[in-house]
């Protein structure tokens, strides 16, 4: 079957019918349908239009710009530079929120605001021929910008509140913390804690003189009496000794804080230290601890408070101190009872009473223990020597005799010496003090020297003395005990000697060289009996012999 086209119209060759059916004619060419559209499309927005210059709009926009939030751009309908406007802002606040002392980077600022003048500017520029979208009056959208700048300036003055807070909240922590520090060192030694103290006390001081106007200036004197009870606190534990360093240190601190920020603290210490050098400075004398140069405590008691209280009870003091130790002389220990005075007589002495008018009552009292220690010295050479102590007894004797020589126990005294020595080398010679007989018994002692030194003898039993025999000049030491047993002391030989009479008993005799022979002691006893004639030899062999 074929198509032809004629005019327009279309016809089949052949039979006209088909099946019965007639068949309309087709085209050539099927249909043009147009597609449906996937969406509607968006008009175009139309531009604003541009009208005449207006100064007034500009400067509008240019105002509402330095708000920061770009609210000229919006005016304009300029969403971008709006946005820009609004990061800019935004990244500003997270760099200065939340807000502290140290505020914000100069640079930063200077920045932001750069960017807010040029944003300004900007928005000025456009705003000259660009009518607003609202309001329609270039004077309400002024009126607006001025309003709206309370914006930025309030939020100055509340940063600058924010950060003025941020200062106070850290000087009240360093407050806090200098307190911290005072606090535990409570309780520890001065020497210890003595850096920590200091420490608060710079921090004090930086916040009144450098913060006088602060929350925390305001509340640096209640931690300054704190500070000073806490400095303090050996006083009112009554460690008047270890109070003395901290009270003195705390005496210099007018000099550094000033005694107007101390107020009534400046002179907190005074009594305080002023007692505590009393009490620890009788410690030292009932304790017989010495004296130094400068009478120690109650010396710088005397010197720095010599009107106060306190020093007027010292001269009282040291005086019923001698006389109390005195009673020791009597006592179980007279020799660490004259120790002690010894003591009290060199502090006493050494006390500078000048400022407070009692320099001639110290004196008075210097010389009231040295009396004391005067009867004191014989009383502790008696107790040594009964004590057995007779080394002891010797040394102490002997300096009492040397030294006071118009005591009355002098004699007494040159005898117990005698009866020490002797008894250093036989003890039995100490069981008794001797007795102040000079002699005068019936029974007759020669004694002769034959030997090339001086030699002393001492002799000691119901009768105490010593004399001494002058040197043998034609004698000469033996060799050994047995040749000096038969030589020594040959009759019809012209000996040194001489004869004193004693009663009878047991005595106890010591031959010492005086000389230059490095011949030491030699001792003897004798139990002295009437009717009979004794004689006494001293010779030298390596030691002293003894004969009769």
């Amino acid at each position: 079957m074929a198509w032809d086209q004629q005019g327009g119209a279309e016809r089949a060759e052949g039979s006209g019918e088909f099946g019965g059916f007639a068949v309309p004619p087709q085209p050539s060419h099927p249909p043009y349908v147009p597609p449906m559209p996937s969406a509607l499309p968006v008009p175009p927005v139309p531009p604003v239009p541009l009208g005449p210059a207006d100064p007034l709009r500009a400067v509008a926009v240019g105002l509402l710009n330095l708000s920061g939030l770009g609210l000229g751009y919006a005016l304009l309908r300029r969403w971008f530079a709006m946005a820009v406007c609004w990061i800019a802002t935004a990244v500003l606040l997270l760099i200065a929120l939340p807000a502290d002392p140290d505020g914000v980077a100069g640079g930063v600022i200077a920045a932001y605001v750069v960017f807010l003048a040029l944003a300004a500017l900007h928005g000025a520029f456009r705003g000259l021929r660009t009518p607003l979208a609202w309001p329609p009056r270039s004077y309400v959208a002024i009126a607006l910008a001025l309003v709206l700048l309370a914006v930025p300036v309030g939020g100055v003055v509340l940063y600058d509140g924010a950060r003025d807070e941020a200062t106070e909240q850290m000087l009240l922590g360093r407050l806090d913390e200098a307190d911290r520090l005072v606090k535990a060192a409570k309780g520890t030694s001065f020497d210890t804690s003595e850096s920590d103290y200091r420490k608060a006390l710079a921090v004090y001081r930086d916040l009144k003189d450098g913060h006088p106007d602060s929350r925390a200036a305001q509340r640096v004197p209640d931690s300054l009496s704190t500070y000073y009870s806490t400095v303090g606190s050996p006083y009112d534990e009554k460690k008047y000794c270890e109070a003395i360093a901290p009270l003195k240190y705390l005496r210099t601190l007018p000099g550094t804080v000033g005694e107007k920020d101390l107020g009534s603290l400046a002179v907190w210490p005074d009594d305080r230290l002023a007692t505590s050098l009393y009490e620890c400075g009788l410690d030292d004398l009932a304790s017989a601890a010495g004296a130094t140069s400068d009478g120690g405590d109650l010396g710088e008691l005397l010197t720095t408070f010599p009107k106060s209280r306190q020093a007027a009870k010292v001269e009282p003091a040291v005086s019923s101190m001698i006389d109390e130790v005195a009673k020791g002389l009597k006592g179980k220990d007279p020799c660490s009872a004259n120790v002690r005075l010894n003591t009290l007589s060199v502090q006493a002495s050494a006390l500078p009473g000048e400022k407070a008018g009692v320099a001639a009552a110290l004196s008075k009292d210097a010389a009231k223990a040295d009396r004391q220690v005067q009867s004191g010295t014989y009383a502790c050479g008696v107790d040594e020597y009964k004590d057995g102590d007779f080394s002891a007894a010797l040394d102490t004797l002997n300096g009492f005799v040397s030294t006071y020589k118009h005591d009355k126990n002098r004699a007494r005294a040159k005898k117990i010496a005698i009866a020490a020595e002797i008894a250093k080398e036989t003890p039995a010679a100490g069981k008794h003090l001797p007795s102040m007989s000079s002699g005068g018994g019936g029974i007759s002692v020669t004694v002769s020297n034959d030997s090339p030194d001086e030699v002393e003898i001492l002799y000691t039993g119901p009768v105490t003395g010593s004399f001494k025999l002058k040197a043998c000049g034609s004698c000469s030491t033996y060799s050994s005990e047995l040749t000096a047993s038969f030589s020594a002391c040959k009759s019809g030989t012209n000996y040194p000697k001489k004869t004193i009479r004693l009663p009878a008993g047991t005595t106890y005799f010591l031959h010492k060289s005086t000389g230059s022979s490095t011949a030491t002691v030699g001792t003897d006893t004798a139990k002295l009996k009437y009717g009979y004639i004794y004689t006494e030899c001293a010779y030298v062999v390596s030691t002293f012999g003894t004969g009769y």
